[in-house]
């Protein structure tokens, strides 16, 4: 490594963040990037440790960490970048929202604070861009076969750019009106600007992927259409079915699904100005927000329920609350099951751990109390089992009501249906080596995962694609 003693020499330094008063007046990002000399002692940080279980455990997409963090030590830019980019298509988005699990898996982990991977990725990949490094990898010769992607989320644009390169013809269909898919409208604009989707989706068209935006497959085209029209077809439509809340008054006009309220928000933000967000606009303004869910879309809901200008926003999480430091049933190198806050939680809300919602009351299907209580999770025969605290029912008053409790499987409704899909036992489309139980139909993302990382979307996509061109080619 190019400093062997760095990991000696130099502690973790954390990002720098604009403070969280000014940044809920706007949604623009607030992460500060870090000087170059600052970036340089981090990659420094990077030891020779023979196993670097940061790519080998950590990294779903297997990215090259050790030696891109030693290429920024050295300055070498050019070679961090065309390293990085050789295993992840889109850098620039994991090194913003991914939650890198390469850190934990850092072997300085085991009894100190990890390289600081995500912002170096991040920093790489901005400065590529910057420096006009990123350019068309246009292919050198066509296959002439065609190519059908339905879905635009990171697994079916990784798919349909790889797919691109190896010389394939090949169409993204897309049901919204805009490409991204959940990049586009799950995650918030400061999270990820949206010009960040725009610039990579340039190098995209320009290797040849053409895009159909307003087009649901299976209704607007036919699914005989496209295997009329096409030599194989991928899916990545993502997971979109979201839990839904088995509560009385659940179907309140007031109690919304995340992906909804995010949506709209970031459809306001993008300039659209359809009927859809003046006659059913849900917004957070003046009102009590409950948060159901306490995951990174839960998170989301509470930064954009912040900038909308809600009253409160509390956040209710069934599980137990996680220990605030080391837990002995995730050692390292695994994920940690550790407590957390969000840079939306620090932003201000009131954070609860094993609470049930029993059922939400009102009037003129409205919700304005929620009536919930505290749990205990006990070892049972299946596992652990939840149960009733006795004398910790409560009621609170609620104008609003987010269900981020996840997502269940990929719709089945429509095209999967229509395909006569094979599905496991938890809804997701079963493949093997990515085609699924139709001969030339395949699937990647969360579409056959389950609702999982934007950065395993990305990996799957990429795998789909080279088995896509191995059973085209031979």
């Amino acid at each position: 490594m190019g400093k062997p003693t760095g990991f000696l020499e130099y502690n973790r330094e954390e990002i720098d963040h604009r403070p969280p008063f000014q940044r809920v007046k706007d949604y623009a990002e607030f992460d500060i990037p870090q000087p170059e000399p600052r970036l340089i002692r981090q990659a420094a940080r990077c030891m020779d440790c023979g196993i670097p279980f940061c790519h080998s455990t950590g990294c779903p997409v297997f990215n090259l960490i050790p030696e891109f963090n030693d290429l920024v030590y050295r300055g070498k830019w050019r070679e961090a970048s065309e390293n990085l980019h050789s295993t992840n298509n889109f850098p620039e988005i994991t090194g913003r929202v991914c939650p890198a699990p390469c850190e934990p898996a850092c072997t300085l982990s085991i009894n100190t604070d990890p390289v600081l991977i995500k912002h170096i990725e991040y920093q790489i990949s901005e400065r590529a861009f910057a420096e006009g490094l990123v350019r068309p990898l246009v292919a050198a010769r066509r296959t002439g076969r065609r190519i059908a992607v339905v879905g635009s989320g990171p697994a079916g644009l990784a798919a349909a750019q790889q797919l691109a390169r190896a010389g394939h013809d090949v169409t993204v269909f897309e049901k919204d009106d805009r490409i991204g898919g959940l990049l586009r409208y799950g995650i918030p604009d400061f999270k990820l600007d949206k010009s960040v989707i725009d610039r990579r989706l340039k190098q995209l068209a320009a290797e040849g992927v053409k895009f159909e935006t307003g087009v649901l497959v299976g209704q607007d085209i036919s699914t005989r259409y496209l295997r009329k029209m096409f030599h194989a077809i991928c899916l990545a439509m993502g997971a979109g079915q979201p839990r839904p809340l088995d509560a009385p008054g659940a179907e309140s006009r007031n109690v919304h699904y995340a992906m909804d309220f995010l949506a709209q928000q970031n459809r306001r933000n993008a300039g659209d100005f359809s009927p859809e967000l003046h006659t059913n606009a849900i917004t957070a303004k003046d009102k009590i927000v409950v948060v159901i869910g306490g995951g990174d879309t839960g998170s989301d809901c509470i930064g954009t329920s912040l900038r909308q200008g809600a009253k409160e926003v509390h956040q209710f999480e069934i599980l137990p609350k996680p220990p605030e430091k080391a837990n002995p049933r995730t050692p390292w190198p695994m994920w940690p099951q550790i407590l957390r806050t969000s840079s939306s939680q620090e932003e201000g809300c009131r954070r609860r751990w094993s609470v049930l919602t029993k059922k939400l009351t009102g009037r003129d299907n409205m919700a304005t109390e929620l009536h919930g209580c505290e749990v205990e999770w006990v070892p049972g025969a299946g596992g652990m089992e939840m149960r009733e605290k006795p004398g910790t029912d409560f009621t609170m008053r609620v104008d609003l009501v987010l269900l981020a409790m996840g997502f269940v499987h990929v719709v089945h409704e429509g095209l999967v249906g229509q395909l006569g899909l094979k599905l496991d036992p938890r809804g997701n489309i079963v493949v093997n080596d990515y085609m699924t139980s139709e001969e030339g139909i395949f699937a990647a993302g969360d579409a056959h995962l389950g609702a999982s990382l934007v950065v395993r979307a990305i990996s799957t996509g990429r795998q789909a694609a080279a088995a896509i061109d191995q059973w085209l080619q031979g």
